[in-house]
């Protein structure tokens, strides 16, 4: 006889597994990343792709975007930083010129150096103005992620981290965090609109759920160069309610026919 415990064993199983073989811990990283929303970033010191050093703090004045990177990835990064560059190209139509500033920081010292990061952006063909490719010091790599609310764990095929964008305003708090490897105008020109005109908003509930959605249930498919939808997720949890209603139905069954009449 099915136990409504024999139910819950295997829905934990069935929803838990995929977790299990996974670096990073999506949901902790997730709300690392919102935590970070209305936080102060520090001022740090970074050097942009001729060795020069640039003050984090000398980006204040104007909404700023920041996306990490490490250089030795071949899939995910270059992925999501050629989306993020339509993102900027379109928002810059949309907003003008010189409206805000683009910073794609190295996360991986002492691989990502300056000429690392030179030879990154070169890969991708990005050369923007107001879109800089920089290396922190190694030693504020820690004290620098934290701040953005940016996770990563070291893997043996690299690194797994979040597909993150953040929005910084122009005194240098953090306004929005973006997931996933494509932003959509109302999501990613419209934070940066909402900053150009002064009227800051709260991020939208059900946003911050499709953001949700798009991090975790996104996959890279190598063969297209893209990120698809992981239907794999829907099913595992498609499987997991109905063995979930099914231990509840077993339970209703042998509680009625053992009521006494």
């Amino acid at each position: 006889m099915w136990r409504w415990a024999d139910g819950i064993a295997l829905l934990a199983l069935t929803l838990l597994a995929p977790a299990a073989f996974a670096a990073l811990d999506q949901d902790a990283a997730l709300q690392t990343s919102q935590a970070a929303i209305g936080r102060q970033v520090g001022d740090y010191t970074l050097y942009d792709t001729e060795g020069a050093e640039v003050r984090l703090a000398s980006y204040r004045g104007k909404p700023l975007v920041v996306n990490f990177v490490y250089t030795g990835c071949f899939q995910v990064c270059p992925t999501a930083t050629k989306s993020l560059e339509g993102a900027v190209r379109e928002a810059r139509r949309a907003l003008g010129p010189g409206t805000f500033r683009v910073a794609t920081i190295g996360f991986n010292l002492p691989y990502d150096s300056p000429q690392a990061m030179k030879d990154f952006a070169r890969r991708q063909g990005i050369d923007l103005p107001d879109w800089k490719f920089l290396s922190p010091a190694p030693s504020t790599v820690e004290a620098l992620t934290r701040d953005f609310g940016f996770r990563f764990e070291a893997t043996s095929a690299g690194f797994d981290h979040v597909l993150q964008a953040s929005i910084v305003d122009a005194q240098g708090r953090i306004y929005r965090q973006l997931y996933g490897d494509s932003f959509a105008a109302p999501q990613f020109t419209g934070a940066l609109l909402e900053l150009a005109q002064n009227s800051p908003r709260p991020a939208q509930g059900v946003a911050g759920v499709l953001e949700q959605v798009r991090l975790l249930c996104t996959v890279y498919d190598p063969s297209t160069g893209r990120y698809r939808f992981n239907y794999a997720v829907l099913i595992e949890l498609f499987v997991g309610a109905s063995i979930m209603l099914v231990g509840i139905a077993s339970v209703v069954i042998e509680w009625r026919r053992k009521r006494p009449g």
